[in-house]
């Protein structure tokens, strides 16, 4: 899967050469962004002393998936591919435990504070409480989660969000000006803040190319209640394309593989998430939602066990931290509707236009359209 990842990247790389180095600041605003394998019904895995290390393995972190696995296509997978990149540039030693179920999470935390890990990642929201209930339990080791402001006041607890509205905004813009139906599709995971982000910036992305295109581009949206069950991404996927849609964005995790395995099959576009996802159908992935899971694992324990950074803080990535954005490779679609997408990024950047990442944002962004 990790090879996979890295030939997809090294062909498409980031919206105009955003994947450069990202540096967080004491404060979690980001001030530059510069990015080893493993399973607990938990399942586990290990590795230790990179080549180009040069503190040898004295050093360990280890990261808990959430459900999705380590193998997701998507942040689990970037996550791991993060702490590789540690291990190879550190000579850290690296592993992840893998969630089956929910209850897997506590287990697996304490886990990995028994297994000597001076630093332990959550991976993903849906970790929050147990990874607020570890930190709390265990003071003198440092804990950070993806996708989750600290939940607590603990001063061992980093947050790490990304502003998922703002690719999923150019994604959108791109999926309704690809669209020859007239209809466009989202599948989310499960529903939540987080999710909403991706389902509200993509919807406003839509809306402003309809304004702008003087189109009327519906969308349909559907939740599959799982962030692992390809089958039924699949299934709401085909249906959406047998009733019209010839695009749709996913925002679930390895639920979507199902989503762009039905892509495949209907012979539509799909939108990817999180990681550059064409290597799935390169005939099909229209483009995706990149969200640089790997960049933050990899930047941010580099200063927490190097004390640069202290426990405690919230980091909120995005566009102008160059943590998000969509690929370069646009092979798939209208060279005008990629460069579009290139001017929408620096209205993103400038604050001309700020993505909405709920229902209430989305019903004030569009009303000023």
């Amino acid at each position: 899967m990790n090879m996979a990842y890295g030939s997809s990247f090294t062909r498409r790389g980031f919206l105009r050469g955003a994947a450069g180095v990202c540096a967080l600041g004491l404060s979690g605003a980001l001030i530059g962004c510069g990015g080893s394998s493993s399973g607990s019904s938990s399942s586990s895995n290990s590795s230790s002393a990179g080549s180009g290390g040069s503190s040898s393995a004295a050093h360990k972190i280890e990261m808990v998936t959430d459900t999705g696995g380590v193998n997701d296509q998507s942040f689990n997978q970037l996550a791991w591919s993060g702490l590789q990149q540690l291990q190879s540039d550190e000579g850290w030693q690296v592993s992840y435990l893998e969630s089956k179920q929910e209850s897997d999470y506590a287990t697996n935390l304490d886990k990995a504070v028994d297994d000597g890990s001076e630093l332990v990642w959550g991976i993903g929201f849906a970790m929050a409480e147990a990874v607020g209930k570890a930190a709390a339990t265990n003071p003198d080791v440092q804990f950070a989660i993806i996708d989750n402001a600290n939940p607590t006041d603990g001063s061992n607890l980093t947050g790490v969000q990304f502003r998922a509205q703002e690719p999923s905004f150019l994604v959108g813009y791109i999926a309704a000006r690809t669209s020859k139906t007239g209809q466009v599709g989202f599948v989310g995971g499960i529903s939540s803040d987080i999710i909403d982000q991706f389902e509200y910036g993509y919807k406003g992305g839509v809306a402003y190319a309809n304004r702008e295109q003087g189109t009327n581009v519906e969308i349909q949206a559907q939740y599959a209640e799982s962030f692992s069950d390809s089958a039924k991404g699949k299934s709401i996927a085909s249906k959406m394309f047998s009733s019209g849609c010839d695009v749709v964005f996913h925002a679930s995790g390895g639920t979507g593989t199902g989503v762009i395995e039905a892509a495949k099959d209907a012979g539509k576009f799909a939108i990817g998430v999180d990681m550059d996802q064409s290597f799935l159908a390169p005939d099909n992935v229209l483009t995706s939602a990149l969200k640089r899971v790997d960049v933050a694992v990899a930047d941010v324990s580099r200063k927490l066990i190097n004390g640069e950074t202290k426990g405690g803080s919230n980091m909120n990535l995005g566009l102008t931290e160059g943590c998000v954005g969509i690929p370069e490779d646009h092979s798939l679609m209208d060279d005008a509707v990629y460069q579009a997408a290139v001017a929408l990024e620096d209205k993103i950047k400038s604050g001309d236009i700020v993505p909405p990442a709920n229902s209430s944002e989305l019903d004030a962004f569009t009303s000023k359209l």
